[in-house]
């Protein structure tokens, strides 16, 4: 008499089928959780910058008292849109880095001229990288 072994199979194609719906769900979330630390790395820096272009305001106001803060405040600024810049590969917020880039630039060579900056494209280009980093 044969006896029949149905019952091993059944477990081991039960247990595959579990292990391959597993993978299925952890995938996206490990996806999910890469996504929003980018998102959480985002709304950061744009605080960041968003405090920066204030100090900049600042300094830029105070210039009389002390010129050279316009000048640190510019280049923390540029620092921490590079670092925004880095830490993503959304073509948008590159895009926006961009311009918030072009416009430190500019306000650099305003007050290397020992002109009053225009700050609006500073504060445009901020404005713009905090609606990229909250749509995504």
């Amino acid at each position: 008499m044969s006896v029949r072994r149905t019952r091993p199979v059944r477990h081991r194609r039960t247990t595959a089928i579990a292990a391959l719906a597993a993978v299925a769900l952890a995938v996206p979330l490990a996806v999910g959780c890469s996504a929003a630390e980018k998102a959480v790395d985002c709304a950061r820096l744009v605080v960041d910058v968003g405090q920066d272009v204030d100090d900049l305001q600042r300094a830029v106001g105070n210039a009389a008292d002390d010129p050279g803060k316009a000048d640190e405040a510019l280049d923390t600024l540029d620092a921490d849109a590079k670092k925004l810049k880095d830490k993503t590969d959304n073509p948008d917020l590159d895009k926006v880095v961009d311009h918030l880039q072009g416009a430190v630039d500019n306000a650099r060579k305003a007050v290397d001229r020992n002109e009053v900056p225009d700050l609006s494209p500073i504060k445009d280009a901020a404005g713009e990288l905090t609606k990229v980093c909250t749509s995504k």
